[in-house]
Order: C-alpha cells, then structure tokens, then sequence
C-alpha cells in the first residue's frame, strides 16, 4: 500500500452505517497517525495496541482499521470515479491545492471532475443565503463576472441564490469558477443545478468533493463543504446572509484559516442583510465594487496578472455594432457615455443599440443605462 492508497482508504472509512464520523478516520486522527507511524500507510500494518495508542483511536477504531478490507472497497471506487469521468487526488499527489494544505483539517482526497489546474491559483469564495432578494442576485452575479473578468477563479458551492448567481457571473465573463458540493459527485444537489454543474466543467472549471460516491448531502456535509471553500481562496466574499445564514459558517472558518473576510451591505430593513452588516461590525472589509477585493489581492498577486486580456468581441456585428459593444464598461454603462466614446451620432448609437438589444447582447436598464449581458 503506498500513503496515497492509504489516504483514499481513510477516507473511505469516515463513515459508518449511520452515516456518522464517530468511528472513522477523518483529517485530524489522520494526521495524528501520521505523525505517530511516519506516514499513513505504515498505520494501516500496525498492531492494535499501537494504533489504539494514539489520541482519538479508541480500541474498537484500531480494530477497523486493521480490517479495513471489510469496512473499505478501495478497487470498486476507483472503478466507479472512473466510469464517472472523476479524477481522485490525494493529500500527498502532486496536483493536491497547496494551499489546502495549509488548513488545520485539509481533505484526506478529493474527486474532481473537469479540469484539475497544474498549480492551483487562489481565488475568492463567494458565498451567501439561498433565499436571497433580487439586489443580492444581482449583486453576486455581477461581482462573480468581474472577479472572473480580472483572472480570479470564483469558489462557491452551487447552491441555490448567491453561489448559483456567481457562478453564472463567473461563466458569463468566460473565466474561471469552482464548485464545492457537500455530497458525492454521483448525487447532484440542487437537482436543477445540473445543467449548471455541466457548464462549469465544460467551461475548464471543475466540480469538487472530498466525500466518497453515493452520499447524500446533509446537515453534517455543507460546514464540511464550507471548509474546502475558504481554504481554497485567499478570501471570502458575503453578498447577502442573515444571522443564522450558513454563510457566516464558511466566514468563520476564512478567519480560522487566515484568509480575509468581505462583506457587501444591504439595507438595513433587510434581515437578509443582517449577516454582512454583523460582519462588517466585527471588521470584514466592506465592498462596493471589485476594486475592494483586487486592492487586497494586489499584495498577493502581481499588478500586471490582474490585468484582463483584451475581451473578444461576438461574431458577426457590424462596425458600428463593434463600436458600441465595445464602449459599454462592465458596470451600467449611460447612453451618453457610449455616444461620447464612440464618436457616433446620437441617432445611431439608439439605433445600434436596438439592435444589439434584440440580439441578446445588450440589456437596457432604467435612466437610459445599457449593460452587456454576455
């Protein structure tokens, strides 16, 4: 057995038929074995007595783990992650997220499905309620693509609300975005965001687990989840989280982790809002726009990295339909603005910009205001 044979086995023997974590071997007692054996492997030939020697194997424990032939079915995962199209790493492969790494309880493994980057670039966690209003969609949404737009991979949990809308901003910029399920990749949750799912990896993003094929998301699973979330980014973003919102779970753990911590308010009437605003008390940095975020990512990454590549304009637009595209911003852009930056008469630019409206290209907003809407 090589260690990473032995971290696939643990892992598989995290739960037991209650689907609890009481007589498994999760990250902490893993990494107690390793320290106390060498290396995990060696765990798994050692006597009883030895494994029930350290801190938090109780006997019974030590008796599974040497028998972990009859708790774990290590070939038949492999062949079902295979047949799924999954890759499975472990903590000690080359590919593992360094700074995963770093975390107190990094994942013993994790199944990835899409692209598994060569080195893993921080990104920024967004994250919020799943009974959101339409300003923190929006919101979301908005800061999702512009993250995206600026070579930031976007980490969420394709939850319903936020972590969809960001997601879908992410995927709209044509950039980078990862999702972290809180169940087994055979078990798609929320059923409706399949379609979601399969655009993230066609997109050269990737869906990410640490639990074994066939579980089932529960209450235990999501904080779980939410660990894998901060770890992965140097920040997470709340767009709109209530007081007891699972948001400030993943804050927390940011915190723990030491990454930063954002916030976006809200009104304050919004109970939804609540969350961020209590946040905010406690010294998350408040947003208003991405340049919050790239302003503490410029200590970690080099100024002229964040700089977005020129954006490929749609097929098939005509020069003056070039011209106005090309002159809304990523925020609202007013119809006088375009006007000015293009050059054109008034009159052609309302009647491009129709144009563009009915190819789907472009969005008008009240005031007289446009916004790309891909």
């Amino acid at each position: 057995m090589t260690e990473s044979e032995a971290y696939f086995i643990a892992n598989l023997m995290i739960p037991d038929e209650t689907g609890m974590a009481k007589l498994g071997i999760g990250p902490t007692r893993a990494r107690r074995l390793q320290e106390r054996f060498g290396s995990l492997d060696r765990a798994f030939v050692a006597s009883e007595s030895d494994l029930a020697s350290v801190k938090g194997i109780s006997q019974e424990l030590a008796c599974r783990i040497r028998g972990w032939e009859d708790v774990a079915n290590a070939q038949k995962e492999r062949q079902w992650a295979a047949d799924l199209g999954l890759q499975v790493i472990t903590r000690v492969d080359p590919q593992y997220p360094a700074s995963l790494s770093e975390i107190y309880d990094p994942p013993l493994v994790l199944y990835i499905k899409g692209n598994v980057p060569e080195t893993w670039p921080r990104g920024v966690a967004v994250v919020g309620s799943r009974e959101t209003s339409h300003y923190g969609l929006e919101t979301a949404k908005k800061l999702g693509y512009q993250l995206a737009y600026a070579g930031v991979p976007v980490i969420s949990g394709l939850a319903r609300g936020i972590d969809t809308a960001a997601h879908l901003g992410a995927l709209a910029a044509k950039g980078t975005t990862w999702a972290v399920l809180g169940c087994g990749l055979d078990k798609m949750y929320p059923p409706e965001n399949d379609a979601l799912a399969a655009k993230i990896v066609e997109s050269g993003g990737c869906l990410l687990s640490e639990l074994p094929l066939g579980t089932a998301p529960d209450k235990r699973t999501f904080p779980m989840r939410n660990r894998i979330v901060s770890g992965l980014s140097f920040g997470v973003l709340v767009v709109e989280a209530a007081r007891q919102s699972g948001a400030l779970i993943t804050a927390r753990q940011a915190l723990e982790q030491g990454r930063q911590v954002f916030a976006v308010p809200g009104r304050i009437d919004n109970p939804k809002a609540q969350g961020c605003h209590q946040l905010l008390k406690d010294g998350a940095k408040l947003v208003e726009g991405v340049e919050d975020i790239l302003a503490e990512l410029e200590f970690l990454i080099p100024r002229e990295s964040m700089t977005p590549s020129p954006r490929a304009l749609p097929a098939n637009l005509t020069g003056d339909e070039e011209k106005v595209y090309a002159a809304i911003e990523l925020d609202e852009t007013p119809i006088d603005s375009i006007t000015q930056s293009t050059g054109l008469p008034s009159g052609t630019v309302s009647s491009t910009l129709l144009r563009l409206e009915m190819k789907k290209l472009v969005r008008q907003l009240p005031g007289k205001v446009f916004v790309r809407t891909s």
